[in-house]
């Protein structure tokens, strides 16, 4: 590759600046929002790729045959002002300025009480670099020791990866090492920066919009010749990168979320307990097994709303074959969802984008031409695939689109099946040229792979809404890319089954979250290798219960399974973490609306609320689950009580099963018996429960409470809380109830004002209030005093 040096201004159109770089390459600059500004180079004045599905700025989803890369549609595009000269160019927003110098290289600076601070900047030694003979992109920008860096999605290993390499490259890691193993499922090219500049708490994120395989070096790399870097290189591809400035690390997060699309607003169901192994679907008996479970559940008290399916159910022999059920197995697939349905249970079914070469349907899908294409043959291109040779469907094919959208409909949802669990859809392809047909504009897999799971769950996903258009649907993905948070829930894929996987799955998920993917969760007891053993399985548990997405899955090297009643010693707590689970089923449905609506991350490092207290970026393993409850997770064996940090968030934290009040910025030592880990809840909130522990159904949830946790001494706080029925799409049109809730606490009285708006009518016509044990203020609601654990009628609301 060859560094860009010299740059000659050309033009300006509106809000985009164009620059001619050493006589042959152009330079594009785009000032979309104040805090947002792009930078794209066209390598001789072309595109590589002049197309993106990744960016959705309006919240409208992209045209399927991909978004003009050129296009400016989405954006405020604000007034600025611009400067230039011989030797700088400066382009300055109300928050965000930025200034090229002669030789290529750029400075980023943000303006603090109306002064301009320094930001970050390019390394000044090569910081553009685009191929020459054969593709290839690289950016290099300097790194500090002050700063932290968050983000690049699923990784493993520390929050912060500072000074590690990882690699773009989407892969079937099945048993990864979560502390070590890269690259991984997802290709999420996306990292913010935290600086320590200055005392302003300045962040910024850095998107590379770009398909193609990639490696980032967070100061793994050292060279003589240069200053300390970080860095960007694809293989292949445009450099095209937004930069977005944001006074928090949350700010940049939710600037990044709204950019790709925002978050699925899934059904209440979704965040319900999901049973789920493959060992059922693996078994001869396998409709008697899924339909035993239902039972099991019953007859141990275990809630549960949905069953996945793995994909045994579509087996030949040991192999497996997408959309043939194998009706030796199940033989009555209707009548199996019937007997979920009956049960209050929803069922999802796996699904894979590619075919085996003897699948009975191959010859017809071949012949339809909607497989991806090999380089140099016009055949299916050849890829391995569950240890048989296979091809990979081509999503930029509307025909495969439509093959496959009517083989969900009738081969699924008319056979009773709710959901789809688009799976094994990482497209390895290492045929590089192989050839997908781009809507009728041929491009190599190579440059758009992670595009392809990207369009086959949002067919998947159409054809949901087609099936059923009154409900919003629910999907699971394992791989993507920016944008998936447009359509599905997703998890950190095939863990191996240890204590490590347990601590790092929770930064790993909190890495998601903080690069807009926020319905997650794990495969809850550890997805492959040794069963775990009852300390590990209640632990795991015990965290996974606090996660968006709460599903039990195993495919354990002794055919054994996963499910809550597996070690009879533990049952018992693994119930009552459970009921813990759909007790605060409100509140994080709640979260759900929250992330869909505000783009307000579901999980939350202990830093993105508390950013001015430094005692939060040390790693550590506990997190948010929403703003207001502080989940500390147990993840070493033996360990009965643990040390947890307390933010500072000024009001203190209560103990969630005690009301015990701890004071804000200590590290207390809380008891973490077998039974429960740590759960605090912030002064100050209020957080709506569950008094009926079963499956989420909006009809049957009549019973409601309010927990409050009220400041010490004087102070006031608010929320909103939002409920519907859990289901359909009315709430856009006001069948929804929200409440507004101001608390105001003095010495004498924790006085509440409760106001509701909205259409819908809920099972539950009041709430159980109560304060902390030990609480002895008078509490009063609407100007009347209540007793703490008394009913507020809702007909009361203002």
């Amino acid at each position: 590759m060859k560094t860009i040096r010299n740059w000659q201004f050309v033009q300006q159109n509106d809000n985009e600046i164009i620059l001619s770089c050493d006589d042959k390459h152009a330079l594009h600059l785009f000032v979309l929002e104040n805090h947002l500004i792009r930078v794209l180079f066209k390598r001789r004045n072309e595109l590589r790729l002049d197309r993106t599905w990744m960016i959705a700025p309006d919240g409208n989803d992209v045209p399927w045959e991909g978004r003009d890369r050129m296009s400016l549609e989405g954006f405020g595009l604000p007034n600025f002002k611009l400067e230039q000269n011989e030797q700088t160019l400066t382009l300055e927003t109300d928050v965000l300025r930025l200034t090229l110098h002669q030789p290529l290289w750029m400075e980023w600076q943000h303006k603090v009480n109306g002064e301009w601070k320094p930001l970050t900047k390019d390394r000044k030694t090569g910081a553009y670099q685009i191929g020459v003979s054969e593709p290839g992109v690289a950016h290099f920008m300097n790194r500090s020791d002050d700063e932290f860096y968050y983000g690049l999605g699923e990784k493993t290993g520390n929050l912060n990866r500072e000074g590690r390499r990882f690699e773009m490259r989407n892969l079937d890691a099945m048993g990864y090492d979560a502390s070590t193993t890269d690259p991984l499922y997802k290709h999420v090219p996306f990292y913010i920066t935290k600086t320590n500049k200055d005392d302003s708490g300045a962040s910024f994120g850095v998107f590379y919009d770009n398909l193609a395989s990639c490696w980032f070096d967070l100061g793994n790399e050292l060279d003589n010749y240069h200053i300390k870097y970080r860095s960007y290189r694809a293989e292949d591809g445009d450099l095209d990168l937004y930069f977005m400035y944001g006074e928090s690390i949350n700010a940049v997060t939710q600037q990044f979320v709204r950019l790709t699309g925002g978050t699925a607003f899934g059904p209440k169901w979704s965040l319900g307990y999901s049973g789920s192994t493959m060992q059922y679907t693996d078994a001869p008996n396998s409709q008697q097994l899924l339909e035993g479970f239902v039972d099991h559940c019953a007859e141990h008290g275990i809630p549960c709303d949905s069953f996945q399916l793995s994909s045994g159910y579509t087996s030949i022999g040991d192999k497996r074959y997408v959309f043939n059920w194998n009706y030796d197995k199940v033989p009555n697939p209707n009548a199996m969802s019937d007997h979920f349905h009956s049960n209050g249970l929803k069922l999802a079914a796996n699904i894979k984008p590619c075919l085996l070469h003897d699948h009975p349907r191959f010859e017809e899908v071949k012949q339809k031409g909607l497989f991806i294409k090999d380089s140099e043959y016009d055949q299916p291109e050849n890829s391995v695939f569950w240890d048989a040779d296979g091809s990979h469907l081509d999503f930029t094919n509307p025909e495969t689109v439509k093959w496959w959208q009517d083989n969900v409909k009738q081969q699924l949802l008319e056979k009773g099946i709710d959901s789809t669990w688009n799976d094994n859809n990482e497209y390895e392809i290492w045929d590089k040229g192989a050839r997908c047909f781009g809507f009728g504009n041929e491009i190599p897999v190579s440059l758009i792979r992670p595009l392809q799971p990207l369009l086959m769950m949002r067919a998947s996903y159409e054809a949901q809404t087609e099936f059923a258009p009154e409900l919003r649907p629910y999907l699971i993905s394992r791989s993507g890319c920016p944008g998936m948070n447009r359509y599905v829930q997703t998890w950190s894929g095939d863990n191996r089954t240890n204590w490590t996987s347990l601590k790092y799955n929770i930064k790993m998920g909190l890495g998601m979250s903080l690069s807009g993917l926020y319905n997650l969760g794990h495969d809850v007891g550890g997805f492959s290798g040794e069963k775990p053993d009852p300390e590990l399985f209640a632990r795991w548990v015990q965290n996974g219960v606090m996660h968006p997405r709460f599903t039990i899955h195993s495919w354990n090297d002794d055919g054994s399974v996963n499910e809550p009643w597996m070690h009879p010693t533990v049952t018992p707590i693994i119930r009552d973490a459970m009921k813990i689970r759909y007790q605060l089923l409100p509140y994080l449905y709640d979260a759900l609306y929250q992330a869909h609506t505000h783009d307000e991350p579901m999980l939350r490092p202990t830093f993105l609320d508390h950013e001015h207290d430094e005692n939060t970026f040390v790693e550590n393993d506990d997190y948010l689950l929403g703003k207001d409850l502080l989940v500390a997770s147990v993840v070493e064996p033996g360990q009965r009580e643990r040390d947890v940090y307390l933010p500072n968030n000024q009001h203190g934290w209560y103990d969630y099963y005690t009301g015990q009040w701890y004071s804000a910025g200590t590290t207390v030592t809380l008891a973490a018996p077998l039974e429960r880990i740590p759960l605090l809840a912030r002064a100050g909130s209020v957080i709506p429960i569950s008094e009926r522990i079963a499956n989420a159904d909006a009809s049957k949830d009549d019973r409601r409470g309010l927990n409050i946790y009220p400041v010490l001494g004087v102070g006031r706080s608010q929320c909103t809380l939002f409920d519907d029925d859990g289901e359909t799409n009315g709430y856009q049109s006001g069948n929804h109830i929200t409440l507004d809730i101001e608390m105001v606490c003095d010495n004498e009285f924790v006085s509440l004002t409760i106001s509701r708006s909205g259409d819908f009518t809920p099972a539950y016509d009041s709430l159980v209030v109560s304060l902390p044990i030990g609480e002895t203020r008078q509490l009063v609601i609407n100007g009347k005093q209540y007793q703490t654990g008394t009913n507020f009628s809702l007909s009361s609301a203002k």
